[in-house]
This record gives C-alpha cells, structure tokens and sequence, in this order.
C-alpha cells in the first residue's frame, strides 16, 4: 500500500492541521482502549479557525489538569480524508425520522477511510437515554454495504433494538468528504472536521462548507465536557447540526427541514 497522502491547507483545514501536529500522538489502539465511546452523546459545534486554535492549544496544554489531549496518529499521519454514503429509503425516512423526533430512528452509511482504504458498514441508532449507539461491521475487498450479509446485519441489529426489521429499499442518498483529525482524553474525544463537500447522490447537487469553519463534535459517556464549557466560554453554543441532515437541507431547500436550517445556512451559505 502506499503512504497516505499528507493533508494540508489553509483556513480550517490548516487550524485542525496545526492543532494535531503541536499534539502529542496516541496510537489508534490507545483510543480504542481509554476512549472508544461506541455509545456516547455528541455534541456538535460550527466553530471559526480561530475560536478552534484557541481551544485546541488549551486543550492540548501538557500542564492541563489530567494531562493533555493528544491527537489520534497513525503512521505519523494526523489529518485523515473521510469519504461516507449514506442510504435511505425512495422517501427519506431516515431524515424525516430525524425531523419528527421519532424515539426510533437509526442513520445507515459506509464509510471510507480514504488513506488507508479500509471500508466500515455503520449503523448508528438512538438509545434510550437519547444517546448515540454505533454497530458496525468492516466491508471486506469487492464488497458491497447493501449485499446480503450487511442486509442480515441491518435486520438483526435493528430487530434487536427495534423490533422492526430494515427498510426493504435502501439506496445511496448523500455523500460526505472531509477531513478529521481527533483529540482524545481519558473517556472523551474531539473530533474536528473541516473541508466538508456534501453531494446529493440523487439529483447530483454539491454544496461546501465554509472554509473557515471548524464542526467539532465532543463524545463523552454524558457529562458536559472541559471542551464544551470553553466552547461555551467563547460564546459559542452547540448546533442542531448532522452532517447528512444538515447536508439534505442546504441540497434540498424544498424539503420541511426548519430543525437544521440556520445551523445549515451557518454552515453552507459562504462555501
């Protein structure tokens, strides 16, 4: 395999470059063992480079209490392309289970880590606690995510949590491309996204986000973290913001998506 391309840039993708490389690195296996968080809540923000590199070198301070946030690294790469698809259904359940509010909602994608090339199948589901709980299962070479035992897969999973199978019509939706570096501590992560292009698989739409915009999403097991209370403390407050949502109102303006569209104007309107 060859070396993964080296990412670089300017406006939020250089202040998410910056941060990671002033880091100290944690290996990928060290993340999965302190802070996995496959159920976790998120909290999502749209933050200016700026107000992010401010938050980034608090953070990632080696005098910070409990020691510093260090950056996910593999293979001295720090800066990590993400490319996902997400599927729904000819109607868009998935989204408009989302704008309802609907207890019982799930979000279905394959996601590509573009620098390795491994291929992930995930299904992401809404706990009881209003938590979010990720099952996912790899996407072996000349796979498919919508082949038979990715289908059985979405069935079980579902049916255990739900007690409803899986649509029987899935096809491609949206996709997402971006770049991600993530800042992990004891049982929290940061995930610091910037570059966002977002394309309407259906109708063949594109919109970008803001090249001086951060989406920083803190997970935690609950509790408001160091992180959110500084976001806070820069006046910056959490959005109704998901990447396929979010992405389906700035693609799609006639659809009823009052729940994301300042947080979509916010994100996509200078891009």
């Amino acid at each position: 395999m060859s070396a993964p391309a080296t990412v670089a840039g300017t406006g939020a993708v250089g202040a998410i470059g910056t941060a990671a490389a002033a880091a100290a690195p944690i290996t990928l296996t060290e993340v999965n063992e302190r802070a996995e968080l496959l159920t976790r809540f998120d909290r999502s923000y749209l933050v200016p480079a700026e107000t992010f590199c401010r938050l980034a070198a608090r953070l990632t301070d080696p005098r910070r209490a409990g020691g510093p946030f260090r950056a996910l690294t593999i293979d001295g790469v720090r800066a990590f392309r993400y490319h996902s698809v997400y599927y729904d259904t000819p109607g868009l359940r998935s989204f408009h289970d989302h704008r309802q509010g609907r207890r019982l909602r799930f979000k279905i994608r394959e996601r590509v880590y573009e620098d390795s090339g491994e291929r992930q199948f995930e299904l992401k589901l809404k706990g009881r606690r209003g938590d979010t709980v990720k099952h996912r299962r790899p996407i072996g070479t000349g796979g498919h995510p919508l082949d038979a035992p990715h289908r059985a897969f979405l069935d079980t999973t579902l049916a255990r949590a739900y007690g409803f199978p899986a649509p029987a019509t899935l096809s491609p939706s949206v996709s997402t491309d971006y770049v991600r570096t993530t800042l992990v501590a004891d049982g929290e992560r940061i995930t610091c996204d910037a570059g966002l292009v977002c394309t309407d698989l259906r109708g063949g739409r594109v919109v970008r986000c803001d090249s001086g915009l951060v989406l920083v999403e803190t997970k935690s097991a609950g509790h408001l973290t160091e992180a959110d209370l500084l976001l806070h403390a820069h006046g910056v407050r959490p959005a109704v913001f998901t990447k396929y949502c979010a992405a389906l109102a700035a693609l799609r303006p006639t659809l009823p998506a009052n729940r994301w569209r300042r947080a979509a104007r916010a994100a996509f309107a200078a891009g």
